[in-house]
């Protein structure tokens, strides 16, 4: 997340104004679809010039909204974007904000201590040295090397993790979030291969996403050397989040589950587990990084905002 406060005047207005634009939110949006993306692919995908999009570019990482980085081209080099940021808050009366301050309990859980699963091959795990284990073996789950996966797929089913809730007598919470690096799951990889893909806390459900594929079209940032050039490479970071009101996934909302209805005050723990159901109507399966493999240095992140 990234804060901004009215007691840093330069920093707040060259944020606002990368906000100030339709174009600028197209391009944020682009790559909270698209993860990364080129100039010209930004460029075609919003039907503007290539020089319109490469201003507008520079703008937002000015602000530091978005990152860029320099890859081999055909001809050349070309840059590629990625976004900086899940969440922004502007604080506009820090008075108020220094008294009543928000806390933030936030945990990264390594992908491969899950507590629980029921799946389904194809299925498998990888780590920064080789596959964990043989390929479509479930049992293989309980082997005690699974903990040391960067990377789990499976084609249906789901896995579960507990995360430690951890808060003052009389914490009050706010919200709920949960940020991780997943795409769906094909033979091989298939960019063109939805897959519905539910998140469930406590066991109540928050809310689903189709996943529109199962990415190869560039290699992982992450991806230890001797990871295959012709299977999955990387996926999208998305945030499944409940607060107060509602349940969204990348701020936009997808049911009317609230942090009352997940009895977070009833265990130690808190249960968060994602997977495909049986009914869905695209069961492409899951693709699951940990630190180690994809585009983002990251596990499963929990944040739990209380005041």
């Amino acid at each position: 997340m990234l804060e901004i406060s009215i007691n840093d005047p330069n920093k707040l207005v060259k944020v606002a104004h990368a906000l100030s634009t339709h174009t600028r939110i197209g391009i944020i949006k682009l790559l909270l679809e698209f993860s990364n993306l080129n100039i010209l692919e930004i460029a075609e995908r919003l039907d503007i010039p290539v020089s319109t999009a490469a201003n507008n570019v520079k703008v937002l990482e000015e602000a530091d909204l978005i990152v860029t980085e320099l890859q081999p081209a055909t001809r050349g080099a070309m840059k590629v974007c990625s976004r900086n940021f899940d969440d922004i808050r502007m604080i506009l009366n820090p008075s108020v904000y220094e008294q009543n301050p928000s806390k933030v309990q936030e945990v990264e859980m390594p992908i491969g201590h899950f507590s629980n699963f029921d799946i389904v091959p194809t299925c498998g795990m990888a780590n920064t040295v080789g596959m964990v284990f043989p390929e479509d073996d479930p049992h293989s789950f309980y082997h005690p090397d699974s903990r040391t996966a960067e990377l789990i797929w499976f084609r249906k089913g789901w896995i579960e993790y507990r995360f430690p809730r951890k808060l003052p007598a009389d914490a009050k919470v706010r919200s709920l979030e949960f940020s991780l690096e997943l795409c769906s799951e094909a033979p091989n990889y298939n960019n063109d291969w939805p897959s519905e893909i539910t998140v469930w806390v406590n066991d109540v459900e928050i809310g689903s996403w189709i996943c529109p594929g199962d990415f190869g079209d560039h290699r992982g940032k992450l991806n230890p050397s001797w990871w295959f050039e012709g299977s999955t490479q990387h996926g999208l970071l998305k945030t499944w989040a409940t607060d107060l009101n509602r349940s969204t996934i990348d701020q936009e909302k997808c049911s009317d589950t609230t942090i009352k209805d997940l009895g977070l005050e009833e265990k130690p723990f808190i249960a968060f587990k994602i997977g495909v159901k049986p009914d869905a109507k695209h069961q492409g399966g899951l693709n699951l990084f940990g630190k180690a493999f994809g585009d983002y240095p990251q596990a499963i992140i929990m944040r739990l905002k209380y005041d």
